[in-house]
């Protein structure tokens, strides 16, 4: 071959190597609707899907996250060439990913939170507004209505739960969630396809997918799983008189009367107490939470907005953090995003513990710390008033209304 041809081969491939760099340097994304899917188990062909959007503001680019009514922002997004990541808000989550051509991504959701199996493969295409890709059934109303559920039937680690279903409210057909004693399963989103129920959940912390089958029964046979690191079995029967345990009886103190006395640093490495200056003789809602628990950020929006009303009339909060990290600096930059994320105003102590056994050493004034979240309602003489285990939010609707009725009456009491 002629040094003549050898170089005109060779301005090619250095023309052909510029072009795709600059194809490269200026991927786009396709703005609007798309489905992504988290891959739950290859073999058996799991898949968890939810639907999100992609929009420009301000001249960035922002995700909005739906599932049902709950709609999540995400706008800490990073594009370089074709890598498209973003990081969840508050939850300490991320999706790494690439993008192909405009309209599809391919990549992995981590998730920090946790040391195991918390790697799960991600994909997602542009354009498909349908959550499940199956027939719907919006006619059909079986699941309507309240359930008694009972998770791993037949196990010694059985539990009871609620679920409580809503046909036809989205364009995808089915809403709901569960209730347990220790907290709610938030926002479901789903459908019913020839009898079977499929419902699911994504909020950067949660990766929650239900399936289940009438097999033209009143009994409902189902299996949940939570991302790639749990699935069990569950089963329901319409019961509309079913209750669970009061969440205000299944923790205690130790002894009656019992001194509530604590001493965790603040986020400026501030040692802070009950018994310090500012909160005496004031009301105070003591909250023992960790900024990975949905159930707890649900809490932490309500008492922030109960701490702006109440505030005023000298209620002061504290939010005691069990992180999943005994670094201090790592649990104070989670704990920051969760407190520029809601405005708070009150303080957030740092434990650097985890677990609920650790709560329990921790806190030797209560019996046992069952779930995050526990709140505890002292009155003035920093007598308790409540201890509330778990947090049901906003997705079990008319009992979110219940409780924060319940709840405010205290609060109105107490800070008279």
């Amino acid at each position: 071959m002629s040094i003549t041809k050898q170089y005109i081969i060779l301005m090619k491939a250095v023309i052909c190597f510029f072009v795709l760099i600059t194809s490269v340097c200026n991927a786009q994304i396709k703005l609007g609707t798309w489905r992504g899917v988290l891959v739950l188990n290859v073999k058996d062909k799991i898949e968890l899907p939810f639907n999100f959007e992609i929009k420009n503001l301000n001249g960035s680019k922002i995700i909005i996250i739906q599932n049902a009514e709950e709609k999540i922002l995400v706008d800490e997004i990073t594009i370089n060439k074709d890598s498209f990541n973003f990081k969840m808000p508050v939850f300490d989550s991320e999706f790494k990913t690439k993008l192909i051509g405009d309209t599809a991504l391919i990549g992995v959701w981590i998730n920090h939170a946790r040391t195991e199996n918390n790697e799960i493969n991600f994909s997602a295409q542009y354009g498909k507004s349908n959550r499940f890709d199956l027939p719907q059934n919006l006619s059909n109303p079986f699941y309507n209505g309240k359930w008694e559920v009972t998770f791993s039937p037949n196990q010694k680690d059985s539990s009871k739960a609620i679920g409580v279903f809503n046909c036809g409210i989205t364009s995808n057909g089915l809403t709901g969630t569960f209730l347990t004693e220790t907290g709610d399963f938030r926002y479901l989103d789903g459908k019913v396809s020839d009898g079977k129920l499929y419902l699911s959940c994504f909020d950067g912390s949660h990766a929650f997918l239900f399936i289940a089958d009438n097999n033209k029964s009143e009994i409902v046979n189902g299996h949940f799983y939570s991302g790639i690191h749990w699935h069990e079995k569950w089963v329901a029967k319409r019961n509309s008189g079913f209750s669970l345990t009061d969440p205000e009886q299944l923790t205690g103190l130790v002894k009656p009367n019992e001194i509530i006395d604590f001493s965790f640093l603040n986020l400026e490495k501030k040692k802070i107490s009950i018994s310090d200056k500012r909160y005496n003789n004031k009301p105070v809602i003591i909250q023992i939470m960790g900024s990975w628990c949905p159930n707890c950020i649900d809490e932490t929006a309500y008492l922030s907005d109960i701490y702006s009303r109440y505030n005023p009339k000298g209620l002061e909060i504290i939010s005691i953090c069990y992180e999943r990290t005994a670094d201090f600096e790592k649990a104070k930059m989670n704990l920051l995003r969760l407190k520029n994320r809601y405005n708070l105003k009150h303080e957030l102590l740092i434990t650097g513990l985890t677990g609920k056994e650790s709560a329990e050493k921790s806190l030797p004034f209560l019996n046992h710390v069952k779930a995050f979240p526990t709140t505890l309602v002292l009155d003035k003489n920093h007598e308790v008033k409540i201890i509330h285990t778990g947090f049901s939010g906003p997705a079990t609707g008319v009992e979110f209304e219940n409780f924060k009725q319940r709840f405010e009456k205290v609060i109105v009491q107490i800070t008279k």
